[in-house]
């Protein structure tokens, strides 16, 4: 997910492989039904890799399956 400390700078959009990263209104918004955290593209969530405010982490309400 991507907290209220987003700049909404755009950094991760283009870093998602799988296209889950959209601008909202505010802030940028990762849709949880198509986030799979990278794996099987990177090592790591390419999206907080990229933050400088370290706004992207993970989910409590949607935890990797």
């Amino acid at each position: 997910m991507i907290t209220e400390e987003c700049i909404n700078c755009g950094a991760c959009e283009p870093e998602c492989p799988v296209e889950a990263i959209t601008a909202g209104e505010e802030i940028y918004e990762i849709d949880p039904s198509k986030c799979v955290e990278c794996e099987g593209h990177y090592d790591e969530p390419q999206c907080a890799a990229v933050c400088p405010t370290d706004a992207c982490v993970p989910d409590p309400e949607h935890p990797k399956s």
